[in-house]
């Protein structure tokens, strides 16, 4: 899948190993945001070596997949689908993150990615429920996710403590993809 923003287009391709380096430099720039993510930057230390790791893991297993964006030939963002390991009460779902570099945003990557993992669960036979959890301060993700097809399924009331007396609600979403 590919889009055009003159002059610049994007396209949505299954992650590979190689890109280990660029999910993490995207990650630790995002994580140092501070805004939308449970790890402050203090706190987010994960190597280069850890990533790759992190990366096979996920390319190893049928239930999972890494998809990334590219601009240009850079990978600009990425979305990641886990499930639950050990656990066949939760073998036909799982849950996904996504980042999206600074300065790469509201141009439609993020709806790209988030499709193409849409449409990846849909063909995968073992799939059947999609779902996430998002501050509830992050307005500009929970408007995409709507207009993706998920439903907020609950949420987790004071969940991140962001100052002495500011917390944030987790909002819990989902779609069914079959």
């Amino acid at each position: 899948m590919s889009i055009s923003k003159d002059p610049v287009s994007y396209m949505v391709r299954p992650g590979k190993l190689e890109d280990s380096e660029a999910t993490l430099d995207i990650q630790k720039s995002v994580v140092s945001e501070g805004e939308f993510l449970i790890a402050l930057s203090t706190e987010f230390n994960k190597t280069s070596s850890q990533q790759s790791e992190w990366v096979q893991s996920i390319l190893d297993h049928e239930r999972e997949t890494l998809l990334v964006a590219e601009s240009e030939g850079e990978v600009v963002g990425w979305i990641v689908f886990e499930m639950a390991k050990n656990r066949m009460r939760l073998s036909h779902t799982g849950t996904f993150g996504m980042m999206i570099r600074k300065g790469y945003r509201e141009m439609g990557i993020g709806s790209m990615l988030l499709q193409a993992l849409l449409d990846w669960a849909e063909s995968n036979p073992f799939i059947e429920k999609v779902s996430l959890g998002v501050f509830a301060s992050n307005h500009g993700a929970i408007s995409l996710y709507k207009k993706m097809g998920f439903i907020e399924e609950g949420r987790k009331v004071k969940e991140f403590k962001m100052s002495e007396n500011e917390y944030v609600d987790d909002i819990l979403m989902y779609k069914l993809v079959k």
